[in-house]
């Protein structure tokens, strides 16, 4: 272990000393219970302070969930997160969480628009990858797009281990990045990238990481190195991996450690205001209810927050994302001829997502045109785990595939209404993958058991009505730097990157500092923080 996650340790162990010496019973009310929110909860729990859990809907979980989403079949799908990066072993460790990840042997392919020839990266064969990249005209940029990886390498590990700890300061983050910090953090990342790699395909392989949920022109502003950077760092090697069973046993596992711990979880209860000094009123059952608490933990999105406590949010939350899952009675055959199938949908699969189609598609979306083609990237969970599946369909070669669409920010939903949208970006998602496949898409659909070809699709509308993240952003608003700026680290709260304006009310969501993603590590750090308010 580094230095910063020893130093961490050794400060979760001292104030879980102070808790137990203390006589007096405090309590903690956390609203929402997405994986964070558990995690928090977990964390507290075992450290002896009750804690109570409201959640709106009727199961914990949030995005990080799995359900059957095809009528008649059994298939389990991740229905909103979908792949596990920035989970760090010290909290599936300390909760106990019995959870297997699936590291997948091809990084990615992408297809060369208009041609029959693609780009196929391969962690088990460096040959075979350099092979593929002369094949697209890119033979010199594959020695510079490992480079530009291994440059990411000398700090992602650094950096990821100051995510559990308290915030570091910008001085000290300059620190572990050295010379990649005016790349990275000053400039745009657009630059980096276009002084990395000569060839548009494979900038457009890297630019994707900077893109996913965030609606930016790379070449203009800040907000995609944010992204990047979260996308990179992830344990360390920023490989994201595939969760044995679905994203629901990641969630589920850290459900079982707050009950474990004897945490309160309460489904079903709608919170309806927050007041400052810790009282927190909420619906469940058709009756009003007020509970009162020492601290208030809020795993929901700042902007919800702010509802709840009767403020204005200043911040915009718009996602910029179209999430679509489909059930395939087989894989489809692809344009190219030597590249299998289950190779090319083993990793990452990118449609349409050269630099200048995504800035292209960046431009029509702010002309209030759905993107044409749609930049997408694609997942196969089936491949790397066939439990998500029923013994019939795995029998039968189903397979899942996961599409998420870049540079479609919320604001589409107010031109076009929500169910148009929908129906647009369906046909468009779509027309994409039929772009690059050898036979259309819709000939190897399944179809539910009322005869319907088991496509679903959730625009930000759908995702924010159906998880209260505005705008349908996953990450709950804009991300931070996961580091401290000029503001004070004098409370800790503001250490640990989970202050809000009010002593008693912390964020412990995606919102908070050094959150997003499927992580545990905000639910984590709010707890920390809260444990040391306590012990004061």
């Amino acid at each position: 272990m580094g230095t910063i996650v020893a130093q961490h340790r050794a400060t979760i162990l001292r104030i879980l000393q102070s808790r137990r010496k203390a006589s007096d019973v405090t309590s903690v009310v956390i609203v929402g219970g997405g994986h964070n929110a558990l995690t928090a909860a977990a964390y507290l729990a075992r450290a002896g302070v009750e804690v109570t859990v409201l959640e709106r809907l009727d199961n914990v979980g949030g995005a990080a969930i799995s359900a059957t989403a095809f009528t008649g079949l059994d298939a389990r799908l991740s229905r909103y997160a979908y792949l596990v990066s920035l989970l760090p072993r010290s909290i599936a460790d300390d909760l106990g969480l019995d959870v297997s990840l699936v590291r997948r042997r091809y990084s990615s392919y992408t297809p060369l628009p208009g041609t029959d020839r693609g780009l196929l990266i391969d962690n088990g064969d460096e040959a075979a990858t350099r092979g593929s990249f002369a094949s697209v005209g890119a033979a010199g940029d594959a020695a510079r797009f490992a480079d530009f990886y291994r440059r990411i390498s000398a700090f992602a590990a650094p950096l990821f281990d100051t995510m559990t700890g308290p915030l570091p300061t910008r001085d000290q983050a300059k620190s572990l990045l050295g010379a990649e910090w005016s790349p990275f953090v000053e400039r745009p990342i657009g630059e980096a990238i276009e002084a990395a790699v000569a060839d548009d395909l494979v900038r457009g392989v890297i630019a994707t990481d900077a893109l996913i949920g965030t609606f930016t022109d790379l070449h203009e502003a800040i907000d995609g190195n944010r992204c990047l950077l979260y996308h990179v760092i992830g344990g360390g090697t920023g490989d994201w991996d595939v969760p044995i069973g679905g994203m629901g046993v990641v969630s589920g596992g850290m459900e079982r450690a707050a009950r474990a711990a004897g945490a309160k979880l309460v489904t079903g209860a709608e919170v309806t205001a927050i007041d400052p000094d810790g009282a927190v009123e909420y619906l469940h059952g058709g009756e009003q209810h007020r509970v009162t608490a020492d601290l208030v933990l809020a795993g929901v999105a700042p902007d919800v927050l702010a509802r709840l406590l009767g403020e204005t949010s200043t911040v915009r939350a718009e996602g910029a994302q179209v999430k679509v899952n489909l059930l395939l009675r087989r894989l489809p055959r692809l344009r190219q001829q030597g590249v299998r199938p289950d190779a090319a949908f083993g990793g990452t699969f990118h449609i349409h997502e050269t630099l200048t189609e995504l800035a292209a598609a960046h431009a029509a979306a702010l002309d209030g045109r759905v993107p044409d083609p749609l930049p997408a990237e694609i997942y196969c969970h089936s491949l790397a785990d066939p439990s998500i599946l029923g013994a019939d369909l795995q029998r039968n070669g189903y397979q899942t595939l996961t599409l998420f669409g870049l540079q479609v920010p919320d604001r589409l939903v107010d031109a076009f209404g929500n169910d148009a949208l929908r129906d647009a970006l369906q046909s468009a998602a779509l027309a994409s993958l039929d772009s690059v496949l050898a036979e259309p898409i819709e000939s190897v659909l399944a179809t539910d058991g009322d005869g319907r070809p088991c496509v679903e699709v959730k625009t930000t509308r759908d995702i924010e009505q159906a998880l209260a993240m505005p705008g349908g952003n996953i990450f709950h608003g804009p991300l931070s730097w996961p580091w401290a700026e000029d503001e004070p680290l004098d409370t800790p709260a503001r250490r640990w990157g989970v202050a809000t304006d009010h002593d008693r009310v912390l964020l412990c969501g995606a919102g908070a500092r050094r959150g997003g993603g499927v992580s545990g590590i905000a639910g984590q750090n709010a707890a920390m923080a809260a444990l040391e308010r306590l012990a004061q």
